[in-house]
């Protein structure tokens, strides 16, 4: 009994040993954006998120008297004086962009805000305004810029984000940043534009990433972390495992068999 105990302790051991090995990771293939002789050259600025068809806007428009806004803020409009903030948020109007890249709002009809910027399209409604408001005001924000976040993260999950600047670093940071079975030289990105998908992998321990046109995000965009090789492993041990427990049965059976 002792052999047998002795035995099944060392397979043991080993069989951790093992799996150890196939978990370690260097430096290299852990740390984010290592340095190199890479110019950072991006700026934000060459890659604004546009809108898109099917984006929800809240637009609210505003001026010096309040009064004259009432038409082209239908919903806000009800807001009382002492109704909360996150209950008047609530009440502000949307609109969705359709199929046409366009917007109805009230009294101004169709606008065309498909393939513009939140501010050029803030620059463009304040144009039509002005022919009913002197100095208009108008506040834009979208209301759907989600970013999807899968694999081998904290906390996988969709996010809504506060503003259309947001960095694939970020939206890593808010899922809780990558395990450390995470391949961070091959993180997926896909996005959607006209109804296109399309995939792009960054290579997040490289400072060149930081040079990538999909550094910065897009709404609706997907970013998806692979397992590496010991999770992939580990994942089909998992799958295996009543297989396993039959062998090592088996060989300690073997050995308390021949060695009576």
């Amino acid at each position: 009994m002792r052999l047998i105990s002795k035995y099944g302790v060392a397979l043991a051991l080993f069989t951790v040993f093992l799996m150890f090995l196939s978990s370690c990771g260097s430096r290299k293939s852990m740390v984010y954006l290592q340095p190199d002789s890479t110019q950072i050259i991006t700026s934000y600025e060459q890659y604004i998120p546009k809108i898109q068809k099917n984006d929800i806007l809240t637009i609210v428009v505003s001026a010096t008297d309040p009064k004259v806004t009432a038409p082209f803020n239908p919903v806000s409009s009800l807001a009382s004086n002492n109704m909360t903030q996150a209950v008047d948020m609530a009440l502000r109007p949307t609109y969705t962009v359709d199929v046409d890249g366009n917007i109805i709002l009230p009294m101004l009809g169709k606008v065309h805000v498909e393939g513009l910027t939140r501010l050029q399209a803030i620059e463009k409604i304040r144009d039509e305004l002005s022919q009913y408001i002197k100095d208009p005001g108008v506040n834009m924000n979208f209301n759907n810029f989600r970013v999807s976040v899968l694999g081998e993260v904290a906390r996988p999950g969709s996010f809504i984000m506060p503003t259309e600047r947001v960095t694939i670093l970020e939206a890593l940071g808010m899922a809780g940043d990558l395990t450390i079975r995470g391949v961070r030289q091959h993180v997926t990105l896909i996005r959607e534009v006209n109804g296109q998908k399309s995939m792009h992998h960054l290579d997040l321990t490289k400072q060149e990433t930081l040079n990538s046109p999909y550094y910065y995000l897009a709404q609706n965009d997907v970013i998806y972390v692979e397992p590496n090789k010991a999770q992939i492993n580990n994942s089909k041990l998992g799958a295996n495992t009543n297989i396993i427990i039959s062998i090592a049965g088996l060989l300690i059976t073997v050995i308390s068999v021949l060695t009576r």
